[in-house]
């Protein structure tokens, strides 16, 4: 069991007391964010493809395992379908550019931009390649299915969920990726306590760019622990996020951008972080956090001075995460911070897209009635507004960190 006791906030490392250097059952992997050969990245990893990983590609390749979030298909057919936000999509060659990586997650928001055709290439490009997948698939049963990963004489179960953003949530009958059912994964998961030496949950939602996660992902995320989880690991934000101990098993709300570039000098969109997770018979004997920057080249760790003041500042955005008080206390902050001129901002956007170009703007406000994380900002902005409390003034720590996040650039 991990103790938040023991967690060194100076280095990120947690070990435990079980370790046996010696011991055959004992395997570490790697888990990554989210992952797609987009933008500048693209013909990095279409041409020089361990370039992008630069100094990362050491960690990567000493561990027994490899996770990442495959954030786009690979694919040379499909048309973009209509969503509420951006469309992405690589080619089957950059399925390449993977090489480090044993499995991917699929349970996210743009696996399915390019249709269901794009899908099954990818997997196709997946399978030919040898990397397995879970998190999405032809119906809710193979979306569900968890993957069970044996090394070294340890299973290990991953369970992939996500918000099914743009109603891409799979059903009996329907291709899409595993959606936003917590009884389901909870069941999932008390099932594979019997069989699994380790199981880890991997989650796409929550509110992007924001340094706190909002209160229903730490509510689900908790479920998950109670249900018999190991470790419970996000991703979706685009930023990083902090670390809980919730009944002494770490959760990692998100890990941030990995190989996906976005065109900004915003601070905390330009960093990240690898979890390097030991593990035995008996669970998680060790993690370690490997923050990284991302620069137009690609990825670099980051050196000591820097590292230094990133575990200072993720020991700020953690120890919130601590009382179910202080992390609503970062929830209205955060309502507070967009406030009656960012909801209207975000409706008139919506309101001229329907104008200029009438799918897109329907689509940009269904998603916001039917996902979980759209659906949950507003209602408790309104409720807010209705109850008076708006002018309520969050903490100043609150706001000062939610300010940092959304404007500090490097």
């Amino acid at each position: 069991m991990v103790s938040a006791l023991e967690f060194n906030w100076e280095r990120g490392v947690w070990q435990g007391s079980g370790e046996n250097p010696d011991n055959a059952r004992t395997a570490h992997i790697c888990i990554a964010g989210d992952w797609a050969p987009i933008r500048m990245f693209a013909p990095i990893v279409e041409q020089r493809p361990e370039a992008v990983y630069g100094d990362l590609l050491a960690p990567l390749e000493a561990a027994d395992f490899c996770i990442v979030n495959l954030e786009a298909p690979l694919s040379d057919i499909g048309l973009p379908v209509n969503k509420s936000g951006a469309v992405f999509k690589g080619e089957k060659k950059h399925a390449r550019g993977l090489a480090p990586f044993d499995a991917v997650t699929l349970a996210n928001n743009h696996v399915f931009d390019f249709g269901v055709s794009a899908f099954d290439e990818t997997i196709k490009a997946l399978e030919n390649r040898g990397i397995k997948w879970t998190g999405a698939g032809r119906n809710l049963d193979q979306a569900a299915s968890p993957l069970i990963l044996e090394k070294k004489g340890l299973k290990i179960a991953v369970v992939n969920f996500s918000e099914g953003e743009d109603l891409t949530a799979a059903a009996m009958d329907k291709p899409g990726v595993m959606g936003w059912d917590l009884p389901r994964m909870e069941a999932l998961v008390t099932s594979l306590r019997k069989q699994a030496d380790c199981i880890m949950v991997i989650a796409h939602c929550g509110i992007e760019y924001i340094p706190f996660p909002p209160p229903y992902v730490a509510r689900a995320f908790e479920r998950m622990v109670d249900a018999g989880a190991d470790i419970v690991i996000g991703h979706h934000p685009h930023v990083p996020q902090g670390v809980q101990f919730y009944k002494n098993v770490p959760i990692f709300y998100s890990l941030g951008n990995f190989v996906f570039y976005q065109p900004t000098d915003l601070k905390f969109r330009k960093l990240g972080l690898m979890v390097d997770v030991g593990i035995d018979p008996s669970g998680i004997f060790s993690f370690e956090i490997l923050p990284y920057e991302i620069h137009d080249h690609g990825l670099e760790l980051l050196k000591e001075g820097s590292k230094q003041a990133f575990f200072r500042k993720f020991k700020e955005i953690s120890l919130p995460l601590d009382t179910p008080e202080t992390l609503e206390q970062t929830w209205h902050a955060f309502l507070s911070d967009y406030g009656t001129k960012g909801f209207f901002n975000e409706m008139t956007m919506i309101l001229d897209k329907i104008k200029t170009d009438p799918p897109k703007g329907a689509a940009m406000f269904r998603n916001r009635l039917t996902t979980l994380q759209h659906h949950t900002h507003l209602k408790d902005l309104m409720t807010l507004i209705v109850e008076g409390k708006m002018e309520k003034e969050p903490p100043q720590w609150a706001k000062s960190l939610i300010h940092q996040w959304l404007t500090q650039t490097r």
